[in-house]
């Protein structure tokens, strides 16, 4: 399953990165990347949603994405279209039926997400319901893929500001999806499941960001059985996993991680004692830089 990544963003892509000039901590001049990133007004047919903060690489799976995490599309909805209009900064999503989401909209909270991450006072409808696909996480599987992600050319090593995730299945990264919101990262995945008609059963979903109740909710509505992160947990976050049957594994760098949620999943087949210890060379640094610099991040 060698090169099985189908998706992921162009860290050399000049619309996503600038150089900046400006000085280091001894007055020296410098230039350095910095990510880019632009509004995104979302209509679903002719009503307003929400203008976000993205990097703007993927915006028909942001959009879509976006409207099945917040319950406006459904699974099994029908899309006719998915218009961009780059000059504008606007997507519209649009389905044959008649849409009104005014009084969700007026329900709508700011969340603990970073860069406009948004939820609504019935987010969690349906959550109860849900019941998610056996599968199964070796340990075997769970390192490789690390090494894997850890690996990647992305836009956090080239410029930093960035969260991101990956769709896997066993060992291998799918789609590995970049933008200065964790939650836009997330929604991207879901976007491009829903256009790829993608099953959720046998995956696994990464993500940089903590696992907060929301990253749980969106990957239950998803339907993947199992979420893993480098970062750690909120006690709601947990309790919720616990409820929905997820595995929830945190704080996962070489071969140590914590599983407080759906522990079952987890076959433990890797011989640790011939499993490396995160590099240094491997480690996720805030840019390019620093990673030369020998800086942590």
């Amino acid at each position: 399953m060698e090169n099985a990544l189908r998706v992921q963003p162009d860290p050399a892509d000049p619309r996503l990165t600038r150089r900046v000039a400006g000085i280091d901590h001894t007055g020296q001049p410098i230039e350095t990347s910095v990510t880019v990133e632009r509004p995104l007004t979302l209509y679903l047919n002719g009503q307003e949603i929400v203008t976000m903060m993205t990097i703007l690489d993927r915006p028909e799976d942001l959009a879509l994405g976006y409207l099945l995490n917040q319950g406006m599309l459904k699974p099994d909805a029908v899309v006719t279209g998915v218009d961009y209009d780059d000059d504008l900064g606007v997507v519209v999503v649009r389905t044959p039926e008649r849409t009104d989401f005014e009084e969700k909209l007026r329900k709508k909270t700011l969340t603990s997400g970073c860069a406009q991450g948004t939820a609504f006072g019935d987010l969690m409808e349906g959550f109860a319901q849900v019941r998610l696909p056996r599968a199964e996480l070796r340990t075997s599987w769970l390192y490789r893929l690390l090494h894997r992600i850890n690996t990647l050319p992305t836009l956090y090593l080239e410029a930093g500001a960035i969260h991101g995730c990956a769709l896997c299945v066993r060992d291998q990264p799918v789609v590995y999806m970049e933008d200065v919101g964790r939650h836009n990262a997330v929604d991207k995945i879901a976007g491009w499941m829903f256009r790829n008609r993608e099953t959720p059963d046998d995956k696994i979903f990464y993500t940089t960001g903590r696992l907060t109740s929301e990253m749980v909710i969106k990957t239950v509505r998803m339907g993947i059985p199992i979420l893993v992160s480098r970062s750690g947990f909120t006690a709601w976050g947990v309790e919720l996993a616990r409820e929905a049957g997820l595995t929830l594994i945190g704080r996962c760098k070489g071969k140590r991680f914590v599983a407080l949620a759906g522990q079952e999943r987890i076959v433990f087949d890797a011989d640790l004692a011939y499993v490396p210890e995160e590099s240094a060379k491997h480690w996720r640094k805030n840019s390019a830089e620093a990673m030369a610099a020998g800086d942590e991040g």
